[in-house]
């Protein structure tokens, strides 16, 4: 049987306004099981501490000298890898959980592990786009997101929750948040976000609570909201969305920048949005390799724009947004704008 896990990092208020930190969205694995050789979670999150007050933006040591498409994986990504688009020259930064003691067992195809949250989400992304360089910011932290030089993607795992009603102008972010929400509204980096588990339309109330992450979202250029799918859907055997899943709702902003992927934890034995987003953000750095001129909000555009509702069931707009990411459709294009 699954084990349920949820991780709250909420700070305390600071004065009228809020500096709170965050909780990252619920996510399901499977029974724990020894883990096998793997990435050292220790190394990387010794760089989270000390004097600095970010997880260093640390690049994944090279564990494996090849890359395989693996039976999780859309076979769209297994064609871009043999067209020669692999993610170079793209940095996905990954804003999560790399110091605290929770971790928890999975496996991606490549033996069992036993990890944190943000190595598992960082792990998925570099799957996807093994040529990108990967980056990692410590979500316990409130200093601001650096930004590399040229394309950036930022893969947000988690969520801001806290009591429902306020607006979104009362909340006091730190620098890390208002730095993301900044990226977005700017289009200076694609940001990809984990819809949420809750079973809610995106931003919606669950135990009294709303994601004023989500909400601080709606609407910016580069941001795209990511419900999981229960499988890979096709033409012939349509996917529909998780149980588990945050949906569109009836939002036309949201509607408009919402993509569904395959989160197939019967395989991996990993479950929920959180790793839904870091496929779009490995996607995103693929589509960059190809489009090297691309800005992220071209790049999103092309994503949401190319997204397939033929592979989906009973699709409808406030269920599945723009519907299932097509990365095979997103690098079809000579050119993108």
């Amino acid at each position: 049987m699954s084990s349920y896990f949820l991780f709250d990092r909420s700070k305390n208020m600071s004065g009228s306004r809020w500096k709170f930190g965050l909780a990252a969205l619920a996510i399901l694995s499977a029974p724990i099981a020894s883990a096998q050789e793997a990435l050292d979670a220790d190394e990387m999150a010794a760089l989270c501490h000390g004097g600095g007050s970010i997880c260093v933006s640390a690049k994944i040591p090279a564990a494996r000298t090849t890359q395989a498409v693996q039976s999780w994986m859309s076979p769209d990504v297994g064609a871009a890898w043999a067209a020669g688009y692999k993610g170079k020259g793209a940095t996905i930064t990954v804003v999560d959980d790399f110091s605290s003691s929770s971790r928890f067992s999975g496996n991606f195809g490549v033996g069992v592990q036993y990890q944190r949250h943000g190595e598992w989400t960082r792990e998925e992304a570099s799957m996807i786009a093994p040529s990108a360089t990967i980056k990692s910011k410590d979500f316990s932290t409130s200093s601001a997101v650096r930004l590399a030089r040229g394309l950036n993607v930022l893969n947000l795992s988690y969520g801001m929750y806290a009591t429902q009603g306020y607006n979104v102008s009362q909340i006091g972010w730190s620098a890390e948040e208002a730095s993301i929400i900044s990226y977005a509204g700017k289009g200076s980096a694609v940001v990809s976000k984990a819809a949420g588990n809750d079973s809610v339309a995106v931003g919606g109330v669950t135990g009294g609570r709303q994601d004023y992450l989500d909400l601080a979202l709606i609407g910016k250029a580069s941001a795209i909201f990511v419900g999981a799918l229960a499988t890979n859907g096709t033409t012939s055997t349509p996917a529909q969305l998780a149980w588990y899943s945050n949906y569109a709702g009836s939002d036309p902003l949201v509607q408009s920048h919402f993509l569904v992927v395959g989160v197939e934890g019967d395989k991996t034995g990993l479950y929920g949005t959180s790793f839904a987003a870091p496929i779009i953000s490995g996607y995103a750095a693929v589509i960059g390799s190809k489009f090297t001129k691309a800005t992220p909000t071209q790049i999103t555009n092309d994503l949401l724009n190319t997204a397939r509702t033929d592979t989906l069931v009973n699709y409808n707009a406030s269920v599945y947004g723009k519907g299932e990411a097509s990365l095979s459709r997103a690098l079809a294009p000579v050119s993108i704008r």
